[in-house]
């Protein structure tokens, strides 16, 4: 059974290609070689990984699903045996969510032996609440041939309200049920870590390739080291991936 990772979330600029980036160089380090596709149609930000070979597919028309665009997609998904990253835009949130659902495509890919598993993100900062509604309404909508991972990112400020953290919310609550795994994204010191993984994503590179680069200072190349193995770790714990 191959898993169809699908990155949704309807806020914009909170991480989900750098998620997207994850997820496949976690399933690289596995020696597996995970088919990659960027569907956004505004920020192919997924694409820009050449060392993941992440091919684009607009998937929109306007504001609506350009359904042969998607029945190819659906074509590259069947046949494959290794798993499928799917980053998703902000702005095609709605639709391609509505498209999913409406056309029960969760339940062909489980006839086709596939199961969808769809990744969210909670930011903190200005974004929570958006985030966390945007949890809610796919937990809520989509049915229970998907699993869904929320990864907590907390570039932007604490995941808390009124001193509740995202396990405490009635929205986690609500849905605790649909929830497989929880993945904390490490909180990073701005100066260092931060600014060391921030200009590592800017420039669209993997941990490996980062890794590589003699002309990043040793002490760089240790502390994105450090982080690549804070994420996998939890990636590791993680038994739906």
């Amino acid at each position: 059974m191959a898993k169809i990772h699908m990155v949704l979330q309807g806020k914009g600029g909170v991480g989900k290609s750098m998620i997207a980036a994850a997820i496949a160089q976690y399933k690289a380090s596995k020696g597996q070689a995970p088919l990659c596709i960027d569907t956004d149609p505004v920020n192919a930000t997924f694409e820009g990984y050449k060392a993941l070979k992440a091919r684009r597919l607009n998937i929109m028309d306007g504001d609506e699903i350009n359904t042969r665009n998607f029945d190819a997609l659906v074509e590259l998904i069947a046949p494959t045996q290794s798993d499928v990253i799917i980053d998703n835009g902000a702005s095609s949130f709605v639709p391609l969510s509505h498209y999913l659902i409406s056309n029960q495509v969760p339940a062909l890919l489980k006839d086709m032996g596939h199961e969808m598993v769809v990744h969210t993100v909670i930011t903190g900062g200005q974004a929570l609440q958006d985030t966390v509604s945007g949890f809610a309404q796919l937990a809520g909508q989509f049915p229970n041939e998907c699993v869904f991972v929320v990864w907590l990112n907390p570039y932007w400020g604490p995941i808390e309200h009124e001193g509740k953290g995202f396990e405490q919310m009635k929205a986690y609550k609500d849905n605790k049920n649909r929830v497989s795994a929880i993945i904390q994204i490490p909180t990073l010191k701005e100066e260092t870590y931060g600014r060391d993984f921030s200009e590592m994503l800017q420039a669209r590179l993997t941990f490996d390739e980062a890794l590589a680069m003699q002309s990043l200072t040793i002490m760089t190349r240790q502390r994105l080291k450090i982080v690549r193995t804070q994420i996998f770790g939890h990636l590791e714990n993680a038994a739906v991936l």
